[in-house]
């Protein structure tokens, strides 16, 4: 078994990493009027822009995207919970989703247009340092999300993880589940073999991102957060060994 799949040529790599910037800055401004908009304007100009560095990964680098289990998700209020190993799962979500709330670190908020564009379609941000005033607040933020018939989006490690690398996974997943009492529909995904953390050069393949089936409310808390941790992690990287057979 290769370790990882073909990466790109270098000059396809840089290539990628330019268009992928420059269509986010034309994009970013050509959509400001949106901002005096009502919020579903916004919403599609983040699935026109991420559709487009799709798009781009494709034609550029080689990477193709593949969608799994998509009848798993059902429709109206439902707690998305996947697997983070890329920056490229912050981007699908604005394709495969309808208008979802994303849960995201504040910091991102103070980012110049980008955070005006988030603020505009009511990401949930949380401050990851301020600790049970931040669980508070991610659950007043996703109850709001919930009466409006919205998806919520979160990452229940909080951060990036390596394939193969491991993390722990905090409360905000269980808190949410045991609170609104929605279905949890767990994703996995290997885009960290593609799309690594922290790395410029991108691999050629399939990217799988795949849905899996809902998790449903009434659970026990603890036991709910063990099964979706052993739900991720064993399905994710069933994906990952997938991506590395090639």
């Amino acid at each position: 078994m290769n370790p990882f799949p073909r990466e790109a040529p270098v000059f396809r790599s840089v290539l990628f990493q330019v268009a992928f910037w420059l269509w986010s800055v034309v994009m970013n401004l050509a959509w400001l009027p949106a901002l005096l908009l009502p919020p579903r304007a916004t919403v599609i100009g983040q699935t026109v822009w991420a559709k487009g560095v799709m798009t781009l990964l494709r034609w550029i680098v080689g990477t193709r995207v593949e969608i799994r289990g998509r009848t798993h998700l059902p429709s109206g209020p439902v707690i998305v919970a996947s697997k983070h190993q890329s920056a490229w799962d912050t981007i699908i979500f604005h394709i495969v989703t309808d208008d979802p709330a994303i849960v995201m670190k504040r910091e991102l908020m103070w980012i110049p247009v980008y955070g005006w564009y988030c603020l505009k379609t009511r990401m949930i941000a949380i401050d990851r340092g301020s600790g049970p005033k931040a669980l508070r607040g991610l659950i007043g933020a996703a109850e709001t999300a919930v009466k409006s018939g919205r998806p919520i989006v979160i990452f229940p490690q909080g951060t990036r993880v390596a394939p193969g690398t491991k993390a722990p996974y905090l409360p905000g997943a269980a808190a949410l589940y045991n609170k609104l009492q929605v279905p949890v529909v767990p994703v996995a995904l290997n885009s960290g073999v593609f799309w690594p953390r922290r790395s410029w050069r991108r691999r050629q393949g399939t990217i799988v991102l795949e849905f899996l089936p809902a998790i449903p409310p009434g659970l026990d808390r603890r036991f709910f957060a063990r099964r979706l941790e052993d739900t991720l992690e064993r399905e994710s990287q069933r994906l990952v060994d997938e991506a590395r057979r090639g």
